[in-house]
């Protein structure tokens, strides 16, 4: 089984190829990717906030109505 994958944004036109034994592993593959890309973008999210609400004393959450979800909090502490 094999799945292609678009390009990342540095390089949109590079392809990448993946193969696996069976296709379920090509779905976990793929739902791996998918997960790391949303952890990526939720830790910038987190830094640039605490950055902004450091530099202005807001957080620029609160306008949207949701600087209190626990996905734009980082994780306590183990």
């Amino acid at each position: 089984f094999a799945s292609s994958l678009a390009g990342f944004i540095e390089e949109p036109e590079r392809k990448y190829c993946f193969e696996c034994d069976s296709e379920e592993q090509c779905q976990e593959w793929v739902e791996a990717l998918k997960r790391a890309s949303y952890e990526f973008m939720r830790r910038s999210l987190i830094f640039y906030r605490n950055e902004i609400q450091k530099m202005t004393g807001k957080d620029p959450l609160e306008q949207y109505g949701i600087s209190e979800e626990a996905r734009f909090q980082l994780a306590a502490p183990k």
